[in-house]
C-alpha cells in the first residue's frame, strides 16, 4: 500500500458519521442549496408510498418501528457497513432521534476498494480516520426515493454531515447519486424506512 496519500484517498469515503451527532440540529433547508425552496424541503419530508414494511433488504425484512442499525443489523448484504460503524463507535448515535438519510454501501461495494486500505481503516489506530469518512453517506432530515427525484429534476443537491454535497440525478430515468468526482451510484434499494429515518442502499461507496 502506498503511504498516507492513499489512505486519505479513501478515508473520506465509506460511510455514516462522527460528526453526525450535530445531525439533529441541522435545518432540513441547509441540507440543500441556497436557493432551494420551502416546497422543495417540504417535500423532502414526505413518505414514499413503496418504503416502509414489506422491503426486504439482503435477505431480511425491514421493520418501520426499528431504527436505521437494527434493520441493518439483520440484512446480510451490508455486514461490512455494521461492522465499521460498530468500529467507529457510531451505533449509539445512529440509534438516536435523528432523522437521518444514509446511503448505505452493500459489501459489493466495500469489496470494490483497496483490500489492505480498508483493513487499515479498522485499525485503532485510524478509529478516528474511519469515523470521519463515513459522514459523507448521512445526510440530515428523511430524503425518500420521490423527493430525490424531484430535487433531482429541479437540480438541487444535498449536504452531508461531511461537508460536501451529494446530487441526486435522473439517468435514463433511474435515479442515482453522484458524488463530489462526478461519479454516479446506482440505489440498489431504495426507501428502507426505519424510526429515526431513511436507508437507500448503494452499489459504490461515494468520494467526497
Amino acid at each position: 500500500m502506498e503511504s498516507g496519500n492513499k489512505i486519505a484517498t479513501v478515508v473520506i469515503s465509506l460511510v455514516v458519521g462522527v460528526v453526525v451527532g450535530v445531525a439533529g440540529g441541522y435545518a432540513i433547508g441547509n441540507s440543500m442549496k441556497k436557493d432551494s425552496t420551502s416546497n422543495s424541503n417540504s417535500s423532502s419530508m414526505s413518505t414514499d408510498k413503496d418504503g416502509g414494511d414489506g422491503v426486504t433488504v439482503g435477505g431480511a425484512k425491514m421493520v418501520k418501528d426499528k431504527d436505521i442499525v437494527d434493520n441493518a443489523v439483520n440484512a446480510d448484504n451490508v455486514t461490512t457497513l455494521v461492522s465499521l460503524v460498530k468500529l467507529a463507535d457510531l451505533v449509539d448515535t445512529l440509534k438516536g432521534e435523528g432523522p437521518f438519510t444514509v446511503f448505505g454501501p452493500n459489501n459489493g461495494a466495500f469489496a470494490k476498494l483497496d483490500a489492505a486500505t480498508v483493513e487499515s481503516l479498522q485499525k485503532p489506530e485510524n478509529k478516528a480516520a474511519l469515523a470521519n469518512i463515513l459522514t459523507y453517506h448521512v445526510v440530515p432530515g428523511t430524503y425518500t426515493s420521490a423527493a430525490l427525484k424531484v430535487m433531482a429534476t429541479k437540480g438541487e443537491t444535498l449536504k452531508s454531515v461531511q461537508g460536501e454535497v451529494l446530487t441526486p440525478v435522473m439517468d435514463g430515468g433511474m435515479l442515482k447519486i453522484q458524488d463530489a468526482k462526478c461519479k454516479t451510484v446506482a440505489i440498489e434499494t431504495s426507501d428502507v424506512l426505519s424510526s429515526n429515518g431513511v436507508t437507500h442502499v448503494i452499489d459504490s461507496v461515494l468520494m467526497p
